[in-house]
């Protein structure tokens, strides 16, 4: 399947617009008041005591910021008021999924313009790059990201007879064969115990890993590739060994088995701390580690902010995000709402080296920054959102019995060849 560089490029745009619903009509102006920014984000997305401040007034601007907290479909709304080109915010957040936004980069500004190539050694370098459109314009500016690791329980691996110290864990599973192997003699010691949530888990981790996704930066499709077929074929073993809790994304199982102790190990990331056992399992303080994941550094998850050229004061803009996504600020943000810093200075920072005591007091930072630092980033495309989604609903047809992985794999690479067709990309 090829997908040309000029359709990547050009009918992206075109297939985002209709995606979304949107017209492309109206007057071109921002929202907020002549000395007010605006700036649109979920809940969840930024530290409010620095959002606080910068309300009161953006240091050495005349502005001040107006920020919105915006629920339900975030992105709709986002794309919706980018094509109506009438009350845009001045600054908006942007998930993970920021090459969703590339066919529409000619309306948000070119922060190397003013001034952002000046910051780049203070970022990691892959984060960085993935702000870049495959033009080289760099349009969203980093925030969070979301490093991997190995969260496992220690009490029930010291039961198995397994390694208990983080070092020793890391060393016994170095990658997902031997990963699995050390679920099995936890199953083995602890009936019923897993080794992951559900089938996608798996897949998006080892996916998480690697050099390369779906699509090159000049539209070539690649998820028919050995690279995608390996990372589904070890998700479909892990689930033929019984080593998965099949506990679907969404379902009243997926914190029910974080909370009834039946998941003992689960690679995920950073923010998977927070969302799944100090949330779910809050009664399992001091047992849990953390230790490099099997098969390498990864990342999951994080974000960015970027200026629309209906922007009042871009300058203003720029002094803004640069200042709230410091590495001070960046720490800050680490511990309220848990966003892990793309800044490498933070990771010294003593409000994030401090001991966890729910993690027994290891000092967790440590592990997910040194994957941070070695996650040898991956090119994300404009329609990474539409093959992830059929091959991740296809397998979980695999995991409820209803398909064989090939059945499953040929039905996910004939959707995904719809879906692109019906985006104008083939």
């Amino acid at each position: 399947m090829t997908v040309t560089r000029r359709k990547f490029l050009a009918l992206g745009a075109g297939s985002a617009a209709v995606a979304a619903g949107l017209s492309g009509c109206g007057s071109r102006s921002s929202l907020g008041a002549s000395d007010e920014l605006s700036m649109w984000c979920w809940t969840g997305s930024v530290n409010d005591d620095l959002i606080a401040q910068a309300e009161k007034g953006i240091a050495g601007t005349s502005k001040k910021l107006s920020m919105t907290r915006i629920g339900g479909d975030y992105k709709t709304k986002v794309l919706t008021s980018l094509a109506g080109k009438s009350l845009v915010p001045d600054i908006i957040g942007i998930n993970d999924d920021v090459a969703t936004y590339f066919p529409n980069a000619d309306q948000f500004h070119d922060l190397n313009e003013l001034g952002a190539d000046k910051l780049k050694g203070d970022f990691l370098e892959w984060k960085w790059k993935l702000g870049i459109t495959p033009d080289n314009k760099m349009m969203a500016f980093p925030m969070d990201t979301g490093p991997t690791a190995l969260f496992y329980r220690r009490d029930i691996f010291e039961k198995a007879g397994l390694p208990t110290e983080p070092a020793d864990v890391a060393a016994a599973a170095p990658d997902w064969e031997s990963y699995i192997e050390v679920g099995k003699k936890a199953k083995q010691a602890v009936p019923g115990s897993a080794i992951t949530d559900n089938i996608t888990s798996v897949f998006l981790y080892a996916l998480a890993q690697l050099p390369q996704r779906f699509m090159t930066p000049d539209g070539k499709y690649l998820a028919d590739g050995d690279h995608i077929r390996k990372a589904w074929d070890l998700a479909v073993r892990v689930v033929k060994e019984g080593l998965s809790a099949n506990a679907q994304d969404g379902s009243t199982d997926a914190n029910a088995v974080v909370t009834n102790g039946r998941l003992v190990a689960f690679v995920g990331a950073v923010w998977w701390a927070q969302l799944g056992p100090k949330n779910a399992a809050p009664k399992t303080k001091g047992l849990w580690r953390v230790t490099p994941a099997p098969g390498g550094a990864g990342n999951r998850g994080g974000s960015f902010l970027a200026i629309t050229k209906y922007c009042k004061d871009p300058e203003a803009a720029f002094a803004f995000i640069s200042w709230l996504e410091s590495s001070k600020n960046q720490a800050q943000s680490f511990l309220d709402p848990v966003l892990f810093p793309s800044t490498p200075a933070s990771y010294t920072d003593s409000r994030l080296a401090a001991p966890d005591p729910f993690f027994g007091g290891q000092q967790i930072v440590d592990v997910f920054a040194d994957s941070a630092k070695k996650y040898p980033g991956a090119y994300f495309s404009p329609y990474d959102t539409i093959i992830g989604d059929a091959l991740k609903a296809e397998l979980v047809n695999i995991e409820i019995g209803s398909k064989t992985s090939d059945q499953a794999w040929r039905d996910a690479q004939h959707q995904i060849d719809r879906e692109l067709t019906r985006a104008g990309a083939i």
